[in-house]
């Protein structure tokens, strides 16, 4: 690759003695992965720069599965996380790199990407609303197409105060069973408009994106998670 695109390391861990495999999300090229040769050598400025949520300028070669990586500069500074913010991080990290396909451009999810950072280092001890946002547009992106202004059954407009089953692959459906799969009308359409202000909104929202997001991810649990559970236990 000829010009500098922008990206974020993902992801990366130890490559024989002195190199290191790195997951890059690009706003050009996706997510891909790079050798970083030599980045673990004591006197290589590559080893502190390739660290999660530093903007940088990447190049690399390579027309197979695994590029090289040929030259890294910092675009910015890195995005201060810390705490419930840092584990938030990791989360969407993660999830960028067990949902989007390899080397498929997105541009536009990546400036989300970009907006849900920055979200977190802002407002590190209350970071749901951002992951929300970013949980959405991920769905909406990997062509998840669930109306939630309308009624999967009957086609109508979706009222505040009815309440809507979730069917999975056909939407919504008018119900009076009251369950996990079940939500208010007016919280399907604060989703629509990605509007998380409300706290029972807040609520629902995460419930219905696991419920969503399970069929994705499979059996696998995320590790981010589990990072951030022995996280509260160690603070407890």
């Amino acid at each position: 690759m000829e010009n500098w695109q922008r990206g974020f390391v993902l992801h990366r861990r130890d490559y024989r003695e002195t190199s290191l495999l790195v997951e890059l999300f690009t706003e050009d090229s996706g997510r891909l992965t790079v050798l970083a040769k030599g980045a673990r050598a004591k006197r290589s400025p590559l080893k502190s720069l390739l660290q999660p949520f530093t903007p940088l300028l990447l190049r690399w070669s390579g027309r197979g599965e695994l590029k090289v990586l040929t030259k890294a500069e910092p675009a910015a500074i890195a995005l201060p996380l810390q705490g419930a913010a840092l584990y938030s991080g990791f989360y969407v990290n993660e999830l960028v790199m067990r949902l989007l396909a390899a080397e498929t451009a997105h541009p536009q999810l990546f400036q989300d990407y970009l907006q849900c950072l920055t979200e977190l280092a802002s407002a590190p001890h209350s970071p749901e609303a951002a992951l929300r946002r970013f949980e959405f547009q991920l769905l909406h992106i990997m062509g998840y197409g669930i109306d939630f202004c309308h009624c999967a059954g009957s086609g109508l407009p979706v009222d505040d105060d009815m309440t809507y089953r979730y069917r999975e692959e056909k939407g919504f459906i008018a119900s009076l069973i009251r369950d996990n799969l079940t939500f208010f009308g007016r919280e399907l359409l604060a989703f629509h408009r990605r509007d998380f202000t409300d706290e029972a909104v807040l609520h629902a929202a995460k419930r219905f994106i696991r419920i969503a997001l399970k069929p994705y991810l499979g059996a696998k649990p995320l590790k981010s998670r589990e990072l951030f559970s022995q996280h509260i236990l160690y603070r407890k």
